[in-house]
């Protein structure tokens, strides 16, 4: 009888970072997780609020754009620049340093987005 080798691979190498544990290849190459669900968008962006994993310190969270993610990109810049602060976009998601809420859903309606707060 033969006993099955459970070991899953190497999870991170010097030479390439990160490795996927389903296929193996760099995280960046990954090709077994690129086929993600895209959260359902049914018309509405929500605007929230978010400290967790942060330290305390808190993010505008902006989701539910119907947009590509060149384009996420450049709302995310025009964003951070009418809020004054820095921020980021992780996969659909946009994130930006500091509470402003308030600015951003002025600015995502005067862009014609039906905008609701999230959260509290």
């Amino acid at each position: 009888m033969q006993k099955k080798n459970d070991s899953r691979g190497a999870v991170y190498s010097t030479e390439h970072g990160r490795m996927c544990p389903d296929c193996g290849h760099p995280a960046a190459a990954c090709t077994c997780r690129r086929v993600k669900s895209t959260p359902k968008k049914d018309g509405i962006v929500r605007v929230g609020w978010e400290t967790k994993g942060r330290k305390g310190k808190g993010v505008t969270l902006v989701s539910g754009i119907p947009l590509e993610a060149d384009g996420l990109r450049r709302l995310a810049s025009q964003l951070k620049q009418q809020c004054g602060s820095g921020g980021t976009v992780k996969e659909t998601i946009i994130e930006i340093q500091g509470d402003h809420r308030n600015i951003v859903m002025e600015e995502l309606k005067k862009q014609g987005y039906n905008v609701k707060r999230a959260g509290g």
